[in-house]
Formats: C-alpha cells, sequence, structure tokens
C-alpha cells in the first residue's frame, strides 16, 4: 500500500473522529432536553401534559423512521445554508446531528425511566420544585445509564458517518466508496473496515472504562 494511500487513511481517521465527536456532542446538547422533556410530560412524569408528550414524542418517530441516507439527501438545502457546503466532513456533521438528536433523546428517556421512583417521591416530599428534581435527582442519578447510552450513539453516528461516503461525505466512509466500490481496490476497502472497527472498539472500551470510573453502585 502507497503512502499516499496510508497518508490519506491517516487523513479519513482524524474526519472520522472529528464528525463523530462533535456530531455527538450537538446531538446530546439538544437530545438530552428533548429525552427529558418526553421523561416528565409522560403520564407518569413529574410534569405530566399529554399533549407536549405527544407531540415529541411523534417528531422524534418520524424522524427516527426516516432511512439516514434519504434524510441526508433530503435536507441538503437545509445542510448548505448552515454550513454553506454539501460536501465534506463538516456537511456530514448536519444530517449527522438531526439523525442522532431523536435517537438520543430516547436514550436518554430510557435511561431516565431507570431511575428508582422511590427517590423522586423523597425529593417530592422535601418540597423540590420539578426543576431541581430533574437537576438534582434524575440526572445524577441515571448518569451511570446516560454514559452507557452515549457509548452506543457514537457508535451508531460512526455507522451514520460511514453511510455518508455515498454523496461526498468525508472520512473513512468516503474512502471505502472512493477506493474500495468505484476502483475497486480491496486492500484499501478491507483496512479501512478494520479501521473502523478498530474505532468503534476505542469508543466503546473508552465510554465502559468511564462508566465504571463513575458508577460507584
Amino acid at each position: 500500500m502507497s503512502s499516499s494511500i496510508i497518508n490519506l487513511l491517516l487523513q479519513g481517521i482524524g474526519e472520522t473522529f472529528y464528525m463523530v465527536i462533535v456530531s455527538t456532542a450537538v446531538a446530546y446538547l439538544f437530545g438530552i432536553p428533548l429525552g427529558v422533556l418526553v421523561y416528565v410530560t409522560d403520564k407518569n412524569g413529574i410534569c405530566k401534559n399529554s399533549i407536549i408528550n405527544m407531540v415529541a414524542g411523534f417528531v422524534i418517530n418520524v424522524v427516527r423512521s426516516i432511512p439516514f441516507l434519504i434524510l441526508l439527501v433530503a435536507i441538503l438545502p437545509f445542510t448548505r445554508l448552515v454550513v454553506g457546503t454539501t460536501i465534506g466532513s463538516t456537511a456530514t456533521i448536519v444530517p449527522l446531528v438531526v439523525a442522532a438528536v431523536p435517537f438520543v433523546a430516547r436514550m436518554v428517556e430510557s435511561s431516565l425511566k431507570e431511575v428508582d421512583p422511590g427517590v423522586i417521591e423523597a425529593a417530592k416530599a422535601m418540597g423540590s420544585s420539578p426543576w431541581q428534581i430533574i437537576c438534582k435527582v434524575i440526572l445524577p442519578e441515571a448518569k451511570p445509564s446516560l454514559l452507557v447510552g452515549g457509548t452506543i450513539t457514537l457508535a451508531t453516528i460512526l455507522g451514520y458517518s460511514a453511510m455518508a461516503g455515498f454523496v461526498g461525505g468525508g472520512g473513512l466512509g468516503a474512502i471505502a466508496v472512493n477506493y474500495g466500490y468505484y476502483r475497486y481496490q480491496t486492500d484499501v476497502m478491507f483496512v479501512t473496515v478494520a479501521l473502523l472497527v478498530i474505532v468503534v472498539q476505542v469508543f466503546q472500551e473508552a465510554g465502559i472504562r468511564l462508566v465504571n470510573h463513575i458508577d460507584k453502585r
């Protein structure tokens, strides 16, 4: 394998880390509030509101039901509006975030449902406001589960980023498509797949170690 291909693969690894980490961070920035909203407005939540819960749940389900490649193409005008282009790793972040936010919201909702209801009832009995219960009881109690969800989200977004290579996205996915698929360079394809597997393992191992460090139960 030539040095130019090796340099290209190294650049692809950097672009993949960039897309995945930034997309995950932004997705959680929007996904956590959305997940909390769905959780607290549920029929068993601390701020019951069936209308808000139904609307938020509907939006989440609609976006999650759209295959990523179709979503990526459908929002190309929005991507161009946000970052000024539809090609490259930075442009890929926009559809990655749009696709990941509903996924993160459901992961967050699932994690919050694991919190012991007795702890929440105790906080209510002490006169805590809903905001205090969310920030000081529910989210801290759900932290280990949220971190596990974050690890799963990283792997999911990594898979999305690889698919983006078919429409001009950057990273290892683009290299696999351009060299392994269009140019029939199977060696590049195999190396790219191996690198993607290694990146997933790195994310998962880092996530597990972080969870074990934080979870003192």
